[in-house]
């Protein structure tokens, strides 16, 4: 999640960095550093050096356990639920900022040149659009992973086995919950997911774009193209602004 908040930090506050970042042999080493770095936390109590892993009868789970008294949980749970959470709030922050600034930017210019109060209806509509999103995505990953932190920070001795079971369920449930949220707010995933389910073809229009190279990853953030030789970011919406936009 944090590899993809960055992706989309790059490609929309530094958008002439994207290509020569996400080359493919940059991206497939992002890729291995990500896997790397996910197994290399849980090396410790893999071989016994700090903590252990075994069965924890009371949660009916194969977990960190204690091994003289000293365990990571605690620390991983930590690391791994604060660091993602700063950089996925900083980013999809200056995301939001960025897309903002330069769309009221975009509409001010077009107000100059004798544009109807249309285009400013539906950059608000938009900024709504763009803020749900973001918010969704990010209460999403506080209900997963906020209460297994908490409970195993909380609850060390677990004396109440239930909630770190209901717990553990909330955590592992993120990865069904994530593509059903991007499929809600994002018109590019449900015409990939009629694609590919229900094989129709893409109304005419809406994929003008979808040869170009960074086009192919964007998600719905992205459809606002940051220019950052102008400051300025173009819309297919407000560029053609229709009723049903």
């Amino acid at each position: 999640m944090v590899a993809i908040t960055i992706n989309r930090y790059i490609l929309i506050a530094h958008h002439s960095l994207y290509d020569r970042v996400y080359r493919r042999h940059y991206i497939i080493l992002m890729i291995a550093v990500v896997w790397l770095f996910s197994f290399g936390m849980m090396v410790p109590p893999l071989v016994g050096v700090w903590g252990r892993l075994g069965l924890d009868p009371p949660t009916f789970s194969c977990t960190i356990l204690k091994k003289e008294g000293s365990s990571p949980k605690k620390f991983l749970f930590l690391f791994g639920f604060l660091l993602p959470m700063v950089a996925i709030i900083g980013c999809y922050s200056a995301i939001y900022y960025k897309v903002r600034q330069s769309r009221r930017n975009l509409v001010a210019h077009s107000n100059k040149g004798g544009s109807s109060s249309f285009s400013v209806q539906v950059t608000r509509k938009e900024d709504l659009r763009l803020t749900r999103m973001m918010l969704t995505i990010f209460l999403c990953f506080l209900l997963s992973f906020l209460p297994l932190m908490i409970v195993n920070v909380a609850d060390d001795d677990v004396r109440v086995p239930s909630l770190h079971v209901l717990a553990s369920v909330l955590a592992w449930a993120s990865a069904v919950v994530n593509p059903f949220v991007y499929a809600v707010t994002n018109r590019q995933y449900r015409s990939a997911y009629r694609k590919l389910f229900c094989c129709l073809r893409s109304k005419p229009g809406r994929s003008s774009n979808s040869h170009s190279k960074s086009n192919s990853s964007r998600t719905f953030v992205t459809e606002f193209q940051y220019h950052a030789s102008t400051g300025q970011v173009t819309s297919p919406v407000l560029a053609n602004p229709s009723p049903d936009a």
